[in-house]
């Protein structure tokens, strides 16, 4: 008998991964177990100034595979710099790519798979299943406690001409083996750990109101956000507690797990937006919007946002939901301050003539597919100014 609806049927989809102290190491054993004749290692020049890169050069070496080494990803990889990886591991001959660093190095690294192996510019692939070859072997270790691009099937790149950033939905980018190291965490800045654990958190909260939500996604979601909310300004506060930066590394990969099998919602679409419109961080954008997005999904929403006001630790029987509501807005407010991310909209830069235009490619942005609440241009420039 068929299911009775759509919704009767349910898709997880999740790369192996190996997580815990010294992950990072089996590179070369997962590269030597994929094939490797020589492996195109993609990061950035601060990740190989506090030597991640060149311990994944070590364990490739322990297995005699050559590399060549692709570093020129900048913060939101742009697409010029996704064309220009895929040059060199054409011309190198690689079959291999093994990716080191924060999410700009990881989905950089997807775009370069992509475009070897469908053979077009990388802008073509923008949306939802537009990839159709799949990927060669991609091995991902995150040296950033947020962006789970080493488990998920997005990968977000920066259109400079139009000055957006834009979404690749596919599950030919779920990286082959995912190695989450919790100490590669330990060389982050306060602010870097910041950005990262917030976008981590709003990964796991806009997952859990998805309208795409299942209980699949829901446990991880949950298990996420009350990971990093508890842990998080501990962490930004003791950079070299491993324990800490295990349990937030830990929460970025529940998170990961949520949102790349549920969706996202109009905090990253209104990110995606304003981020590539004023090339600023992605945790950031997502911190500033968070409670503003919070306050216009409660409408439709407000059972749920309840259960993530509970797993972040906030007692609210008794409230009603309008307390409930001015209870957990408040403490994302909190949290992101406590921080150190202290930032409006006006602050970074935004003025008010620029609304409409970050509205306009909001509104288009593929995550806003699966916000609760599904909103009109207007919605979403009202968003942006009560942010300002």
């Amino acid at each position: 008998m068929p299911p009775q609806s759509q919704f009767d049927l349910r898709k997880f989809v999740a790369p192996e991964f190996v997580f815990g102290v010294g992950a990072r190491f089996l590179a070369g054993q997962y590269a030597h177990n994929f094939g490797a004749r020589k492996v195109l290692i993609v990061t950035d020049p601060g990740v190989t100034a506090v030597g991640w890169t060149d311990d994944i050069k070590q364990s490739l070496d322990a297995y005699r595979i050559p590399y060549t080494v692709f570093d020129k990803v900048s913060p939101n990889p742009r697409t010029h710099e996704v064309m220009l990886g895929a040059e060199l591991y054409r011309r190198e001959k690689c079959n291999v790519i093994v990716a080191v660093g924060g999410g700009s190095p990881l989905d950089c690294a997807k775009g370069i798979g992509i475009v070897c192996s469908n053979n077009q510019d990388i802008l073509a692939f923008e949306g939802i299943d537009q990839v159709e070859m799949p990927i060669p072997p991609l091995i991902c270790i995150p040296t950033t406690g947020g962006t789970a691009a080493d488990v998920s099937q997005f990968a977000i790149i920066l259109n400079q001409e139009e000055r957006v950033k834009f979404a690749i939905i596919s599950k030919a980018v779920i990286p082959d083996a995912a190695l989450v190291d919790p100490e590669t965490l330990t060389t982050m800045d306060p602010y870097l750990s910041a950005c990262t654990g917030i976008d981590a958190l709003a990964h796991g909260i806009e997952a859990f109101v998805s309208n795409a939500h299942s209980p699949f996604t829901d446990m991880h979601a949950l298990e996420a956000i009350r990971l990093i909310s508890s842990n998080l300004e501990a962490s930004v506060n003791n950079p070299l507690d491993l324990s800490l930066r295990e349990l937030i590394m830990q929460g970025s990969l529940e998170a990961g797990l949520a949102f790349s099998n549920a969706s996202l919602g109009a905090v990253h679409a209104m990110a995606h937006s304003l981020g590539g419109y004023l090339d600023l961080p992605h945790g950031e954008c997502n911190a500033i919007l968070l409670p503003h997005v919070f306050a216009y999904n409660y409408k439709v929403s407000a059972d749920r946002y309840r259960l993530v006001g509970e797993a972040m630790g906030l007692d609210m029987r008794g409230m009603n939901t309008k307390t409930q509501k001015q209870v957990v807005f408040a403490e994302f407010e909190r949290l992101r301050r406590a921080v150190k991310i202290e930032h409006t909209l006006e602050d970074v830069g935004v003025h008010l003539s620029d609304i409409p235009t970050l509205a306009d490619k909001a509104i288009k942005d593929a995550c806003m597919v699966t916000n609760p609440r599904q909103p009109t241009r207007r919605d979403i420039e009202v968003v942006y100014e009560e942010a300002l």
